[in-house]
This record gives C-alpha cells, sequence and structure tokens, in this order.
C-alpha cells in the first residue's frame, strides 16, 4: 500500500514526531507507515484524514500486490 503522508506532513510544516502527538502514536509508527511497512487502524486513518484534511483515499493506495 502506497501513502502520501509524508508529502501532507511536509505540507502543513510538521514533523514526524509533531504528527505522532497529534494522533497519539509513536514517532516511529509514523516512520513505518510512511515506509510503507505499517498499515495504519481505520481509527487512525480516519485521524490522519482529518489532519490533513484529504481523503483517506488520498493518503492510502492499494498497489496491484495488495489484491493477491
Amino acid at each position: 500500500m502506497k501513502n502520501t503522508i509524508k508529502i501532507n506532513r511536509a505540507r502543513l510544516g510538521l514533523t514526524q514526531a509533531d504528527l505522532a502527538v497529534k494522533v497519539q502514536v509513536s514517532r516511529q509508527t509514523i516512520n513505518a507507515m510512511e515506509l510503507g511497512k505499517y498499515a495504519p487502524s481505520t481509527i487512525l486513518s480516519l485521524k490522519l484524514s482529518d489532519i490533513f484534511d484529504v481523503p483517506v483515499n488520498e493518503l492510502f493506495m492499494l498497489e496491484e500486490g495488495d489484491w493477491q
């Protein structure tokens, strides 16, 4: 799964630590999501969507291999 978390975070001038505090997770979780190593829960996805003011499907996109 691809995501645009890093782009949206930069757009708002937030560090990984800043964003982590806002969504109540660790900075490491934000880093793992940005690297595509962690798929967030629905609740976390909705929190990120709200903070960035973009729909969830603009934050997260399935890749071809995700369908298998």
